[in-house]
């Protein structure tokens, strides 16, 4: 069933992060995602190669109908069908596929593709992106950010891969819409410990860092 609630920009807007989440199982992603919509986050991704990953978005969209609830790692038509059917808010793909941006233009569906050269980044704005993810950019940093930007000034980039607590703001500083972040988002062992506090403190703490550019 597909979900009514629709994506909220203005929630996204007040931090740009999306958090994505791979791999954990059902219990360990409630309490993560207990935590984070608790530290004033508002955008989780779960991964369609994720096990139960359908079941996940579906009970995260009705646990936390505040949050912003998407699917990442969506290659194909049938899996932007899936992530739909299971009430995804929001599409991310780390590939340019023509057909699953089209789809989700056409269905008023955010949509965030993966691209890596400034062609496949054009080519992914032309066709409607909501934002386009640069992936991975983990190797690039934020200086090939602002050299993209320097003559596509126009589009919302979003890079994902290699942002961390202690370059996320020098991604903004050159001009990033948003960012992805997975691991380095949400470090092992505080979750493994359920350390609550810990957890929460470093949301917030990555959230201050952003304070400058959204308020």
């Amino acid at each position: 069933m597909q979900n009514s609630t629709l994506f909220s920009w203005d929630e996204f807007q007040k931090v740009p992060i999306v958090g994505i989440i791979r791999g954990w199982d059902m219990e360990t992603i409630l309490y993560v995602a207990k935590v984070y919509k608790e530290a004033g986050l508002t955008t989780l991704e779960v991964t369609m190669n994720t096990p139960s990953a359908t079941k996940i978005i579906s009970t995260l969209g009705k646990e936390f109908p505040k949050l912003n609830i998407g699917a990442g790692t969506v290659c194909s038509r049938n899996d932007l069908e899936t992530a739909l059917e299971a009430g995804s808010q929001f599409i991310v793909t780390p590939v340019l596929d023509e057909e699953v941006i089209k789809e989700c233009v056409d269905k008023n569906i955010p949509i965030f593709p993966g691209a890596f050269t400034p062609t496949e980044i054009y080519k992914a704005w032309n066709l409607g992106a909501s934002a386009v993810k640069i992936f991975p950019a983990t190797q690039l940093g934020p200086q090939y950010i602002k050299d993209i930007l320097a003559p596509l000034n126009e589009i919302k980039l979003m890079p994902t891969g290699g942002v961390s607590k202690d370059n996320i703001q020098s991604f903004f500083q050159v001009g990033a819409y948003g960012v992805g972040m997975g691991s380095s988002l949400f470090p092992r062992e505080l979750i493994k410990n359920r350390d609550y506090e810990g957890l929460k403190d470093h949301f917030n703490f990555l959230k201050c860092q952003l304070e400058d550019f959204f308020h």
